[in-house]
């Protein structure tokens, strides 16, 4: 699959032009306090500004949290914005988009499509099957013929079967080699080597709790997947705590500058970078075009949204799975 990096974003603006003034985009994030969305603010901001357009960022508290998303959403078509962009707490926004698509605004999902396609104009987003595949792969690579004894703990966001969830989760099951029977939800395979799925909200502390509540469940955990990458900080928190960190494979999805960190580190064996930034600039581009002439973006590689890329970050690569190391994540780190 094709995979697009974080070069010269804003160089993306370039063929579009320059926008009226008075033309406005509008990023609402799940909240303002991961750093995938605080990168992702930066690019939209920037994007926004070299394409001569204002810009308003709204967020939620938490992931899953969707009423402060409602009412950014209707906020930002009462001030007569061009375009939405939004990284979708949950389905129960899609309601407000559709009504924010008849009025005229163009709305692109960052990251996270909604099950309901008439709620979104298009995705710009990794391919997170993918990236949940590469370190699943990964995972059993590096394992050998132990993976037919692994013993596994999931983080996941939450129950909700939100799409991004979903995707990471049943991506690393299929990658590692076990099978699901039901690729739209978390949890339907039997394998007895999955421990469980617990609540993470996608956050350090929730990481730490859920974490606490898999090695309650098993104790002898030695694999570790999480949604993302301050979900695995604190699962390794917990994993030490617990005298459990040595020997424990712990990966992730984002690719964040800190989760690079951490795989330097030893503290995350491998996680699959996004590129925010590319995604936020790229649907800034794309808005731009819509108010300049009504063009609306497609996707791309004959998929159902434009891919903008992942990579497997780690500095232990397994053989015939394709992987950068720390360095060169840390140099795309985030575009």
């Amino acid at each position: 699959m094709k995979k697009l990096l974080a070069g010269s974003a804003l160089a993306l603006i370039a063929s579009v032009g320059m926008a009226s003034a008075a033309d406005l985009t509008c990023l609402i994030t799940k909240n303002n306090t991961n750093p995938f969305f605080v990168k992702m603010k930066e690019g939209a901001e920037a994007a926004a500004t070299a394409a001569g357009m204002d810009f308003q960022a709204y967020a939620g508290i938490t992931d899953g949290d969707a009423a402060p998303q409602i009412n950014a959403i209707e906020n930002c078509v009462a001030a007569g914005a061009k375009g939405i962009l939004i990284t979708p707490s949950n389905d129960s926004v899609g309601p407000a988009l559709i009504d924010a698509r008849a009025a005229g605004v163009l709305v692109i999902a960052l990251d996270t499509p909604l099950a309901n396609p008439e709620a979104q104009d298009m995705t710009f987003a990794t391919d997170n099957f993918e990236a949940g595949l590469l370190i699943g792969q990964w995972a059993a690579a590096t394992l050998g013929d132990e993976a037919a004894n692994a013993k596994i703990g999931m983080l996941d966001i939450n129950k909700d079967n939100i799409s991004v969830d979903v995707a990471r989760d049943t991506g690393f099951l299929v990658g590692f080699g076990i099978e699901v029977p039901d690729l739209t939800v978390m949890g339907s395979e039997t394998d007895a080597r999955v421990i469980g799925h617990e609540t993470s909200q996608a956050s350090v502390e929730g990481g730490v709790t859920a974490m606490e509540n898999l090695l309650a469940k098993d104790p002898d955990i030695n694999v570790v997947y999480t949604i993302n990458e301050p979900a695995a900080e604190g699962a390794y928190q917990a994993l030490q705590n617990a005298g459990k960190a040595e020997g424990v494979l712990v990966v992730s999805v984002d690719g964040g500058c800190p989760g690079i960190a951490s795989v330097k580190a030893g503290v995350i064996g491998a996680t699959s970078q996004q590129y925010p930034l590319l995604m936020a600039s790229k649907g800034v581009e794309a808005i731009a075009a819509y108010a300049a002439d009504g063009t609306k973006p497609a996707a791309t590689d004959g998929l159902t949204f434009f891919n903008t890329g992942v990579n497997l970050v780690t500095d232990a690569p397994a053989e015939g799975v394709p992987s950068i190391d720390s360095d060169k994540g840390t140099e795309l780190c985030w575009g």
